[in-house]
């Protein structure tokens, strides 16, 4: 996000509007409509009109470019990041305080900004707003936002943030249901600290801003082997307890609205050994993103894809999974091709970079895969390589590339998508 005014072009698309009305990369973006650019928020915001007039800084000079939207809606533009607004809480299960040195400089950034909460769905405590930004958010209706809740109880939750001062959460959200902002809101499930009585009493209080609240998701604490703090990982008994609470609420909110609204991580089911609820049963799917309803997504995209007419028989490809999501990967691909001529190898690569407590395929880094892997590529083509471990660079977490895992394992590898239809191209495409 741009802290000062004026948004850097970072590439236009070739016949884009932004193309069309003579836009540059490196041009810096000052206004729309005599209204001052701060971040691309803004320029979403105040470039809605059909007619505008940009002024733009190009090389020194100052131009005012016209531009007619007409039909076209996007405009074709990138621009270059800039910074965030961080964070200054110090959570006692906070992941970024958990990586080691040598992994991408973006991880360690710990955001705390509302701003990239409404475009990308981060997560931010709204520990920090300040009047100005709350009124920001009410005027150009930045909703919905993703909050991190944890507990509505302030002491515990400034205990969980490691910060005495931070705002009572409950304010916070008020202000914004009473200004009619949506929110997501997630509670990151810490034994012995927001468990239990506590759990509930957190999602009873979050259910007051329903309809303003879209969905509550519990999730599991995750903790990686360079964790300081003494805190506990979610076991079985936790998972359980949890989940009773959850399932309580959500027979009282379906009754009442036909809306489930809290909802438990796919983690916390395999954690407690208990079977997924039907996809249906996940609303809208708000917080996919974070674990939630993921696989139940997966199982039922499975009942619905089509294997093409054709695929080539007697081909031998590899594919790779977390420790979690390895049993239903493996069985679905056993459905998927069991009249084919045709073998996909499914090996779970267990996580020791982080440790084994983290089993998620998205926190694989490049040389867990690569030492899980070297050994079992004899007689294989080709190695499918799920999207989920890659940035938009096509790297892993630990800034290893896909060029580096060929070269290493002396196999070709293609990037599909981490679905069952992204599986079917992948093969066939």
């Amino acid at each position: 996000m741009q802290a000062d005014h004026g948004l850097t072009i970072d590439t236009v698309r070739p016949g884009s509007l932004a193309d069309k009305s003579g836009l540059l990369p490196g041009d810096v973006l000052f206004s729309v409509n005599s209204h001052r650019l701060r971040d691309m928020i803004d320029f979403l915001f105040y470039s809605a009109d059909d007619d505008l007039v940009i002024i733009v800084k190009r090389d020194g000079n100052t131009l005012h470019i016209p531009v007619s939207r007409k039909d076209e809606r996007e405009f074709g533009l990138d621009f270059r990041p800039s910074k965030v607004m961080t964070c200054k809480n110090n959570c006692i299960f906070c992941f970024v305080k958990q990586l080691p040195a040598g992994l991408r400089k973006t991880l360690y950034i710990k955001d705390e900004d509302y701003r990239m909460s409404f475009l990308y769905g981060n997560y931010v405590t709204l520990s920090s707003l300040t009047a100005d930004q709350k009124k920001r958010i009410v005027e150009q209706r930045l909703s919905p936002l993703y909050i991190s809740v944890h507990s509505t109880n302030r002491s515990v939750r400034n205990r969980l943030l490691g910060n005495p001062k931070a705002p009572d959460i409950i304010r916070e959200l008020k202000f914004l249901a009473d200004n009619k902002i949506r929110f997501n809101a997630q509670i990151v499930l810490c034994p012995d600290y927001n468990d239990g009585k506590d759990l509930q009493q957190t999602i009873g209080s979050l259910y007051k801003f329903y309809p303003y609240v879209l969905s509550v998701a519990v999730v599991p604490v995750g903790l990686t082997l360079y964790r300081k703090n003494t805190i506990r990982p979610v076991e079985k008994g936790d998972a359980v307890n949890a989940l009773d609470t959850i399932e309580l609420f959500q027979k009282r909110f379906m009754k009442k609205h036909g809306n489930p609204i809290v909802y438990g991580a796919d983690e916390l089911y395999l954690k407690a050994q208990r079977p997924f609820p039907p996809v249906r049963e996940y609303g809208e799917l708000h917080q996919i993103e974070n674990g939630v309803g993921m696989i139940p997504l997966f199982l039922n995209q499975l009942k619905r894809v089509k294997m093409p007419k054709a695929i080539q028989s007697g081909k031998k490809l590899l594919t790779f999974c977390g420790i979690s999501f390895y049993p239903f990967l493996k069985k679905s691909i056993e459905k998927l091709f069991r009249k084919e001529n045709f073998i996909i190898d499914v090996i779970p690569v267990e996580n020791k970079f982080f440790g084994s407590s983290v089993t998620v395929t998205g926190l694989l880094t490049g040389r867990d895969v690569i030492r899980t892997m070297l050994d079992r590529v004899e007689n294989h083509e080709m190695i499918l390589m799920p999207d989920v471990v890659l940035n938009g660079e096509d790297k892993f977490l630990d800034d290893i590339s896909l060029c580096d895992v060929e070269e290493t394992v002396h196999l070709p590898v293609k990037k599909i998508r981490s679905d069952p239809e992204g599986l079917i191209r992948g093969i066939t495409e």
